[in-house]
């Protein structure tokens, strides 16, 4: 990632409350994670692309060794008092996924719920992925799939925002073809699985006032059409139609959002 990008990227993912955020969408994938690479004590865990700790904290919790990683350390006091919160410990460390700081199989296991995804340079991930973890260990992810709410989610974005030129979304993740020619024949054995999460808000317009309060991306994408008020009124009433639209929620009651996701666990090889 270059220097222009990382300045672009660090502001971004900083604005709004990126923990609320995830405490109130993606929080319970964490455990999730950690039971399907079989964490336990005695194993040193890196995750990649941390944000406030998901997957980490539950990790620690397992009983492992944990450096948490994330280009965004801004994020990392809400992460820190969570933990503290929940009685563990672990090592905060900043990092970009695509170069990480760390030695050749230096961990049993790397992980990344949601994370990595958004690193422009998908074949720089799965190559530092795969350098980091020891021959023998364990890489899992959670990807959100193309196929799935998140990729109409992030097509409402990037009609009003488009991504750099060359960029690839993180949705490409989500593809099995994609991932076992990121790893190609560096892993042992690679099992994909496709499953749902749910999130919830008590309406459609609190599913967007959600993300404009919380979620960096919107807040940066809001800020940047901040003068041009026509084109910041269509975005959020594209959202609005998005999240009327997409809840599969009762039309008088709650509104629920059923997104796929790509499990991913593979073992390197030794």
């Amino acid at each position: 990632m270059s220097t222009d990008q990382q300045s672009a990227e660090l502001p971004m993912w900083a604005l709004g409350d990126y923990h609320a955020f995830a405490k109130e969408t993606v929080w319970g994938l964490g455990p999730e994670l950690v039971a399907a690479c079989e964490i336990s004590a005695g194993d040193r865990v890196l995750d990649v692309a941390a944000g406030t700790g998901n997957v980490a904290i539950r990790a620690a919790e397992a009983g492992a060794t944990v450096v948490a990683s994330d280009l965004t350390t801004a994020n990392f006091a809400a992460g820190r008092r969570e933990a503290r919160e929940r009685g563990v410990e672990l090592e905060w460390v900043e990092a970009d996924a695509q170069s990480l700081p760390f030695g050749d199989g230096e961990f049993d296991v790397v992980t990344s719920c949601l994370g990595a995804i958004f690193a422009p340079e998908h074949q720089a991930v799965a190559d530092e992925l795969v350098r980091v973890c020891r021959p023998g260990g364990t890489i899992g992810m959670i990807n959100f799939t193309p196929e799935g709410l998140a990729g109409r989610l992030f097509g409402t974005f990037e009609r009003h925002a488009p991504s750099p030129p060359g960029s690839l979304p993180p949705t490409m993740w989500g593809s099995e073809d994609h991932v076992r020619e990121l790893f190609g024949g560096r892993v042992a054995t690679l099992d994909l699985m496709r499953r749902e999460y749910v999130e919830t808000a008590t309406s459609p317009r609190d599913y967007l006032d959600l993300f404009t309060r919380t979620f960096g991306p919107t807040i940066a994408l809001r800020a940047m059409l901040g003068d041009e008020p026509a084109h910041l009124a269509a975005f959020d009433e594209e959202f609005l139609q998005f999240a009327t639209s997409a809840s599969s929620g009762p039309p008088d009651g709650p509104a629920a959002y059923r997104y796929e996701y790509l499990l991913v666990v593979a073992e390197t090889s030794r």
